[in-house]
């Protein structure tokens, strides 16, 4: 279902001209080694951007890679790394380039064998300069020398002097590239995507791009053991996919593992590199409908009028209006793709797939967002997965997300299912380690709580309010919002103190209230007779008229203690009542991530 879903999506673009044709993929290229029509070296072009210091290469259409290994790996057509090209590499321990003859005397023997026979004068002039290059000679050409030691290790391809075009794409060089790209000499079998008698793919080509993985690409479909053989079939025979199906599902998976800013169709949850794609009626559907995904699924906010998108667009969500009110492109019908990949060795694991109509994605994403809800909103702009994930994070640090947490998390909000169990944990302990009760923080105990009533209302029937709710009778909100009450009054009364009961008992409170707040009320009698002698005599009469309203709805009830459930309450109703009792813009846990921090904790 994967493969063959990739495969259909591959067809699409191929007929918009957005992935290459069989036989060809995009590469990371560095430079462009610039020949004239005898085979000389002219000069070496960096293909980057000079302005960026960033930029190392640009994606261009090249014959096909492959996954290579051994001492002497087969070299790739029309371009390859300096080691293949030039003999001359750059390894991570040395301080200099060293040569590599063995790479580039496969590279210069099948080159010479593939080009003896051409007349094109671009092919002849790339013959010439693979026959006359000797690799020890490399310090001696100067148009090497000026780029120094960055040119090695990058990918090379060529360029008479004077043409626009590259070597490979000339109307000869395409032709040999499909005459090698052949697969005559791989064994006929019935392909499991496509269901017809093809050429059988023995190895599948490398998938790059996926977090964490080799750098050379990864597999997901994969048998190198003879433990994995079975009927006298080893290999890609396993699993027979044809050699189109086999190009067709890892280019197009390529390109959505691009990570390029105009490029929104991969995103990073945990370990897991999540690509998404729409299936629509037309061109201009499929676009609109995978452009809506990306900007619900994962907002970004360093784009000119991004958060006023996706503010209008969660603000119609919420509101319950139709896709078509959305935008007029949007088809409820379409079908959207949703592909999560880990790394696990040299191979690929599939993390989670999901797929369905728009409309049903669209109703999860409100789902979510609605269970985040909550008053008064604690971010300027709705908050990504990574901006709850880093609020719970040691250090505020993205390699301390939890990779199980954050894969769990996606599969939550994409499949409309119960959050992982130990998100609220994760959030309880963070409280408790630094003792920050955050409104993100607060927000995520609240879409847990949310979630599990919607989805099982007979096993929790109370409401779980989006603001301050003083009829709400759970024992984990009333001692939370009793304990606000109280931190309020110590405040009132002696202004700033080096550690206030928050800092003090906040853990424990929330924990084992009957042990702490036995100790709490018989303080806050003396915080209340010395802030009646005050200025802010007239507030203190109020905070404690608030206390004892809060005592009589508990009855006396102080449990020994809360579960994780209640203490997600506590938050609650922590929060609830301290917002009320001061404003939350003066309070500096509640300045949540604005738009410039999420912009760089982005990945």
């Amino acid at each position: 279902m994967i493969i063959k879903s990739l495969v259909d999506y591959y067809e699409r673009l191929a007929a918009q001209g957005k992935v290459p044709a069989f036989g060809l993929t995009q590469e990371k290229i560095g430079y462009c080694i610039l020949l004239d029509r005898d085979g000389k070296m002219r000069d070496v072009i960096g293909l980057f951007d000079p302005n960026d210091k960033k930029s190392k290469w640009i994606m261009l259409t090249v014959p096909a890679s492959f996954k290579r290994s051994g001492t002497a790996p087969p070299p790739f057509f029309l371009w390859d790394k300096t080691a293949f090209v030039l003999g001359v590499e750059h390894k991570k321990d040395s301080d200099v380039p060293t040569l590599n003859a063995r790479s580039h005397a496969v590279f210069k023997a099948l080159h010479l064998e593939r080009l003896a026979d051409t007349t094109d004068e671009g092919l002849v002039a790339l013959r010439k300069f693979i026959e006359e290059w000797i690799p020890g000679q490399w310090q001696q050409c100067e148009p090497l020398v000026k780029h120094g030691s960055a040119i090695f290790g990058a990918n090379v391809v060529f360029r008479i002097d004077g043409e626009q075009q590259y070597i490979h794409e000339r109307p000869a060089a395409q032709e040999l590239i499909k005459r090698y790209s052949a697969t005559d000499d791989s064994p006929l079998g019935m392909c499991l995507v496509s269901g017809e008698t093809r050429p059988i793919a023995r190895l599948h080509p490398a998938i790059k791009g996926v977090w964490g993985a080799q750098s050379s690409g990864a597999s997901i479909v994969s048998f190198n053991l003879d433990a994995f053989d079975s009927y006298g079939k080893d290999r890609g025979a396993n699993a027979p996919v044809s050699v189109h199906a086999a190009f067709a599902y890892t280019t197009v998976l390529n390109y959505l593992l691009l990570r390029d800013p105009h490029h929104r169709q991969c995103v990073q949850i945990g370990d897991a590199s999540v690509v998404f794609w729409a299936e629509a009626k037309s061109q201009e559907e499929q676009e609109a409908a995978e452009d809506f995904f990306s900007r619900e699924f994962e907002p970004r906010y360093s784009e000119p009028g991004a958060v006023a998108k996706v503010q209008s667009a969660l603000g119609l969500v919420a509101e319950g209006r139709g896709i078509k009110d959305l935008n007029a492109l949007l088809d409820p019908a379409s079908r959207i793709f949703v592909l999560g990949l880990s790394p696990n060795a040299s191979r690929l694991s599939v993390r989670f797939w999901f797929t369905e109509r728009l409309d049903v994605f669209k109703k999860r994403l409100e789902d979510h967002y609605d269970d985040l809800s909550i008053k008064p909103t604690p971010w300027k702009t709705p908050p990504n997965q990574w901006r709850l994930l880093l609020s719970i994070a040691a250090q505020d640090k993205t390699e301390n997300i939890s990779s199980w947490m954050a894969g769990s998390l996606a599969r939550s909000i994409l499949s409309g299912q119960h959050y992982p169990r130990s998100l609220s944990s994760s959030v309880i302990s963070r409280i408790r380690s630094d003792g920050q009760v955050t409104g993100m923080r607060v927000a995520i105990c609240k879409a847990a709580l949310s979630r599990n009533r919607r989805l099982k209302p007979k096993k929790y029937p109370t409401e779980v309010p989006v603001s301050f709710d003083p009829d709400n009778r759970e024992p984990g909100y009333l001692l939370g919002r009793l304990f606000a009450t109280l931190e309020s009054i110590q405040e009132v009364a002696l202004g700033e103190v080096n550690s206030s009961i928050k800092d003090r008992y906040y853990a424990s409170a929330s924990a084992v209230p009957q042990r702490v707040f036995r100790l709490l009320l018989n303080g806050v009698v003396h915080h209340v007779s010395r802030g009646k002698k005050g200025p802010k005599r007239n507030l203190i009469i109020s905070l404690d008229l608030q206390m004892r309203e809060i005592l009589f709805l508990m009855d006396g009830n102080f449990p020994a203690a809360l579960l994780v459930e209640q203490q997600s309450w506590f938050a609650l109703g922590y929060y609830h009542q301290y917002q009320l009792c001061f404003n939350s813009g003066t309070k500096k846990d509640d300045a949540e991530n604005g738009p410039d921090e999420d912009t760089e904790n982005e990945q």
